[in-house]
């Protein structure tokens, strides 16, 4: 075998090294980009022990948060007159809510199924988008429909639930 077919192996094999460190890179950042959007709210909806819970009766939505009277329902909570949601699909004027209050009392979660799910919506849009990194790049096509399918059921569960 000549040097110059030796060489061109060597190069090749360190190209497609070069391409799944950089494409696992990126994938990898998305994930973690997904959780850390995620747990932010994920964490308060999620670890409810020793956090104030109660219901907020949505009496107006303006400039992004909803906002209305809160009624605890654990023990040392107190009642507030009024306590911020964040404004989106997930909340409508009118309605009661089940939520967990972040500390200091005046920004509320969505608490059980609905709030979990709705927390883990940026996780599962990275999912969708590390499975195209992943079977593109990785050319990991089992590994990305797995990532795809979990990302689009995330999804589709908090839409249904929310």
């Amino acid at each position: 075998m000549s040097p110059a077919v030796r060489s061109s192996r060597g190069s090749v094999a360190a190209l497609r090294l070069g391409r799944f460190a950089a494409m696992g890179t990126v994938a990898a950042l998305i994930l973690i980009a997904g959780v850390w959007a995620s747990w932010g709210t994920a964490q308060h909806a999620m670890l409810t022990k020793g956090r104030e819970r109660g219901t907020v009766a949505v009496e107006r939505c303006a400039g992004g948060t909803c906002a209305g009277p809160y009624a605890p329902s654990s023990p040392g909570s107190q009642p507030r007159a009024e306590v911020r949601l964040e404004g989106s699909v997930a909340v409508e004027e009118g309605r009661t809510y089940a939520v967990v209050l972040k500390p200091g009392g005046e920004e509320g979660v969505r608490a059980g199924p609905a709030g979990i799910l709705y927390a883990w919506v940026p996780l599962g849009g990275a999912l969708l988008l590390a499975s195209v990194v992943v079977a593109g790049g990785l050319l990991r096509t089992r590994v990305a429909w797995v990532m795809a399918l979990s990302g689009a059921a995330l999804l589709t569960a908090a839409f249904l639930v929310v």
